[in-house]
């Protein structure tokens, strides 16, 4: 009987029972792709990780699975496994760097520590690649079951990617945001038009910022069912490109990019707080952080007959 031992933490909050989901396998050794994959889909939360020693000069190896599939990088499961590793005591108290292998290469990950305790983690993503857009707006609302009208004239639904890729959709409310309900094949058909792969959709408004929240604010959901996730309560692979579509088509200043909160989850009663901050210099884009807070909410173990029991 095979057993593995894991952690379950709530990510980008500081309330259990609230955030993104995610569990962390900190001794997997012997397993393969397709029993991790396996795993995950058991688990059945938006995605889990499995550490491993470091292969390429980094401080661990991480691989990351949604129920569907591997990804090469992702926010909330960084984010995540370095709460999980603090707690573990992998990462020593008062570490202020640590580097994790991903498929998209080392990505570095920065601490905050409050009371001996770790408080919040911030994680450098990929300078943003832009691709394609959808430029027809009213197949594109009636795929995703709006309006013409719900969408912003002036801002285009773009492909941006910071490692992975993600189609960015602006609507024009919080109202309409939580409207959002998507016939897959329509979406499917007006990407192809588009010459777009199909992609996960990521769809957000910068109205109605709260008059107590100190950071631009931006209300957003996260679609994907190609992952095998109907809707993500926070995704921090979609932060650092979201981030950096705002500043590219000037819906903030870069002054404000740097402090941008995202507020995801919130309909699915999983509210998420992701932190994104965009350096820039002379227009171009040169650093991208997603950063936020975890709660270890638990743990446990999985029995898992061999082969030949």
């Amino acid at each position: 009987m095979l057993s593995l031992r894991y952690l379950h933490l709530d990510v980008f909050t500081d309330r259990p029972l609230e955030g993104n989901q995610l569990a962390v396998f900190p001794e997997p050794a012997g397993l393969d792709a397709a029993l991790m994959q396996t795993i995950t889909r058991e688990m059945n939360f938006s995605e889990c990780t499995f550490i491993f020693p470091p292969e390429r000069g980094g401080d661990i190896k991480m691989r990351i699975f949604t129920p569907g599939e591997e990804l090469p990088m992702a926010g909330h499961p960084t984010i995540g496994t370095t709460f999980a590793l603090a707690a573990e005591g992998v990462i020593a108290q008062g570490r202020t760097d640590f580097v994790f292998e991903l498929g998209v290469g080392p990505t570095p990950v920065s601490l905050e520590w409050y009371g001996g305790a770790l408080s919040f983690a911030w994680m450098t993503q990929q300078l943003p690649k832009f691709g394609g857009v959808v430029r027809d707006r009213q197949a594109l609302a009636t795929a995703i079951g709006l309006s013409a009208s719900d969408l912003p004239n002036d801002l285009p639904a773009e492909v941006v990617s910071c490692g992975v890729p993600f189609l960015f959709i602006p609507v024009t409310s919080r109202q309409a945001v939580d409207t959002v309900s998507v016939d897959r094949k329509a979406l499917v058909r007006c990407c192809s038009e588009a010459g777009i792969d199909v992609l996960p959709a990521f769809f957000f408004t910068t109205d109605g910022k709260p008059e107590n929240e100190a950071a631009q604010t931006v209300y957003s959901r996260m679609l994907a069912p190609g992952f095998g996730i109907a809707e993500d309560p926070a995704t921090g692979g979609a932060s650092g490109p979201l981030g950096c579509y705002l500043l590219h088509h000037h819906v903030v200043t870069p002054e404000a990019a740097r402090n941008i909160l995202s507020l995801q989850g919130v309909a699915m009663l999983r509210p998420s707080r992701i932190h994104i901050s965009i350096d820039s210099s002379n227009g171009a884009i040169t650093r991208v952080r997603v950063g936020g807070r975890s709660v270890l909410v638990g743990g446990g173990e999985l029995r898992i007959p061999t082969i030949g029991d």
